[in-house]
């Protein structure tokens, strides 16, 4: 037997006021932002080793174990970027390229000139990785609201400003690299060989 019974109509399309559209696209991209934050943060916690239990928590074997002396921890003991080896490395260099590409050279990039240099390559540039990286981790911190309104403010002037400075002086890392946009270059400059320090027997 078929059902015969009418059939009860659709629900109406949600519709959004073109006033309110931007508000909502705001809204969508900062929510967008945390979640890939929030997504850094835990592929970080996931693949920091355990916490190691106070002494008096620790069973036998472990109290033995860490009698016998410290072991080297098989995790990431910093979250700077050159602490980071291997694929945590390659995780947080694609998140870092992220913000770099998307956020902060749309914004602040400016023009190339030969007082301002820049690299296309720059993630091959490792002070220019390191110091894009800590002016990212300092980022998310300083435009979290639990920093307050303040927070911005504070990452303009005490980290981006001084970060922009280093990277783009006539000598820093990309001294070699690009310095007009017609003409894109990339050099890694060399560096200091290590001073070998030895005891005269």
């Amino acid at each position: 037997m078929s059902d015969t019974s009418p059939t009860a109509p659709g629900p109406e399309p949600f519709r959004v006021s073109d006033e309110n559209l931007d508000d909502l696209a705001s809204a969508l991209a900062k929510t967008i932002a945390e979640v890939r934050r929030q997504s850094v943060v835990l592929d970080r916690l996931g693949s920091e080793p355990d916490p190691v239990p106070p002494a008096d928590q620790q069973t036998d074997g472990a109290a033995e174990a860490g009698a016998a002396g410290p072991e080297k921890a098989d995790g990431p003991t910093s979250a700077f970027i050159l602490a980071l080896g291997g694929e945590a490395y390659a995780v947080e260099l694609a998140a870092l390229s992220n913000w770099v590409n998307h956020l902060l050279l749309p914004v602040y990039g400016r023009e190339i000139s030969t007082t301002r240099p820049w690299c296309a390559l720059w993630h091959e540039h490792p002070e220019a990785v390191a110091r894009l990286h800590a002016l990212w981790l300092v980022w998310q911190q300083l435009t979290d609201t639990e920093a307050g309104l303040a927070g911005p403010s504070t990452w303009h002037r005490d980290h981006l400003d001084q970060a922009l400075v280093h990277l783009r002086a006539p000598d820093g890392p990309f001294a070699a690299c690009t310095t007009s946009p017609t003409r894109p270059n990339h050099r890694l400059l060399t560096t200091p060989a290590p001073v070998q320090s030895g005891v005269a027997a």
